[in-house]
């Protein structure tokens, strides 16, 4: 989890009214939000809780801004400055209307829009929070009715990295990935071209559980039976189309204690975007080790190693292989008599 400090800049919250069935109405705030303590608690909440979830995905924004118009806007907001932040709120918030619409969400909830400062990042956060009934103490002691934001049902949650737009990194837009509808119609809402690249994201991952079972000095087999269990995870991931989440990961690479290589995963230095689709040739090094010379090509099981099937001798320079199979000593015999 990101450790930095937060500097509320801008802040607004509407709300979206919709129930199954219904079209949703919109009650939009006229002036933004106090910047009190109040304010700064729920980004802080709000990026925590963003920041918790493995379950999110990446991109950047869509090239056809008539479609999608939100990079129009906050280059309008940011650049030309010719449209106020509570416009910008306004028109976001009428695009959530109409995709919910259109889209046919079963509930809406309240929209928060803020502007932040992430330590030297400059950043916009959007999220759809339901609430919850409560009850508060004034200072009388009096008990009275109130509604709080209820992050348990966070329906959606987008991150832009602002200062990343502008320097057009590969990646700049982050938001939650939830089930069904919740999963592609923020996406949708925010404008975000998918760019996760699978296949690089594996290898990361491949290097990042290749790390791990080194740092925790694990004795071979027991190295080779979590390199196992992650490719088998992995590989039944790829299979069903579903999205590596690292905690889950954590759970069946490394049950005896889960949450040393979720740390990893989750560690900025480790820079693995969860939320991809896991690449089946990139994780085959986790059980194989594949290389080619000028004059050869060879592919053989890491479990090889340990059990004298493949021995290696720094010393000579040499790979030996035992157990050679008899089609192939055929092969050998008659190219040696030829």
């Amino acid at each position: 989890m990101r450790t930095v400090d937060h500097t509320v800049t801008h802040l607004i919250v509407h709300t979206l009214t919709k129930a199954a069935g219904s079209p949703a109405s919109l009650a939009l705030r006229a002036a933004p939000c106090p910047l009190d303590g109040a304010a700064l608690r729920l980004v802080e909440r709000l990026c925590a809780h963003y920041d918790s979830r493995s379950a999110k995905g990446f991109g950047r924004f869509e090239e056809d801004e008539e479609a999608f118009p939100l990079a129009r806007w906050l280059r309008e907001h940011l650049v030309a400055e010719s449209l106020d932040f509570v416009a910008l709120s306004r028109q976001f918030a009428e695009r959530v209307h109409a995709i919910a619409d259109e889209e046919e969400l079963e509930d809406g909830g309240h929209l928060v829009v803020a502007r932040v400062r992430e330590g030297d990042t400059d950043t916009l956060w959007t999220a759809l929070l339901g609430g919850s009934e409560g009850v508060s103490i004034n200072g009388t002691l009096d008990l009275l009715d109130c509604t709080h934001l209820d992050f348990t049902t966070l329906h959606a949650a987008g991150r832009i990295d602002l200062s990343g737009w502008r320097r057009d990194d590969e990646r700049y837009l982050g938001f939650l990935r939830g089930r069904g509808k919740s999963g592609t119609w923020f996406k949708r809402v925010l404008g975000c071209s998918d760019v996760m690249v699978a296949l690089q994201e594996t290898k990361k991952l491949v290097a990042t559980l290749d790390r791990f079972v080194d740092t925790e000095r694990l004795a071979p087999a027991a190295r080779d039976s979590v390199l196992e269990r992650a490719h088998d995870y992995l590989d039944t991931l790829s299979e069903a189309g579903a999205p590596v989440v690292f905690e889950e990961l954590a759970r069946e690479v490394f049950p005896e204690q889960p949450e040393r290589l979720d740390a990893l995963l989750r560690a900025a230095e480790t820079k693995i975007a969860p939320g991809f689709i896991p690449n089946r040739r990139a994780i085959r090094p986790l059980v194989r080790f594949s290389a080619s010379g000028e004059n050869w090509k060879l592919e053989f099981e890491r479990s090889g190693l340990h059990s004298g099937a493949v021995h290696y001798d720094r010393a000579t320079d040499t790979l030996v292989l035992s157990g050679v199979p008899d089609y192939l000593k055929r092969m050998l015999d008659e190219e040696d008599k030829g």
